[in-house]
């Protein structure tokens, strides 16, 4: 099963590369994840973002310099907190993730086309306990 998880996450993020030109291929994975969790959760500090997203602070920073630099993000004062900043996503950022994410919908929903009814409804039984899985707390 992880083998297959593994591809499968492997088979999207090279389906997110394909239009290349595009500002996404410039990012890295992890690049795209924090735009897109960031864009999923309207603000973080880049505490709470490095914690979501698993990393050490440290690169989150420079994950976030990257961002900022190609006007995918933006910070802003905390609201009460002076020493935090907040941070959330340009119109040029939602964008990217929008492509990213339809792109990706579209290889999927062409590969289970390719599925039958049976299979289908595998997967849907089974998709709640994989979104389980990867919301576990224990590392």
């Amino acid at each position: 099963m992880r083998i297959s998880v593994s591809r499968l996450a492997r088979r999207l993020r090279v389906e997110q590369r394909i239009g290349v030109g595009g500002p996404e291929t410039a990012l890295s994975d992890i690049q795209l994840a924090a735009l897109a969790a960031l864009e999923r959760h309207q603000a973080m500090t880049p505490g709470e973002l490095a914690d979501y997203e698993k990393v050490q602070p440290p690169s989150m920073t420079r994950v976030i310099a990257v961002l900022e630099e190609r006007n995918l993000v933006q910070r802003s004062a905390h609201p009460t907190d002076r020493r935090q900043v907040i941070l959330t996503v340009t119109a040029e950022g939602r964008a990217l993730v929008t492509r990213v994410r339809r792109r990706k919908e579209a290889w999927l929903a062409q590969r289970l086309q390719e599925l039958s009814p049976d299979e289908l409804a595998t997967l849907r039984a089974a998709a709640p306990i994989l979104e389980k899985l990867s919301q576990s707390l224990n590392r």
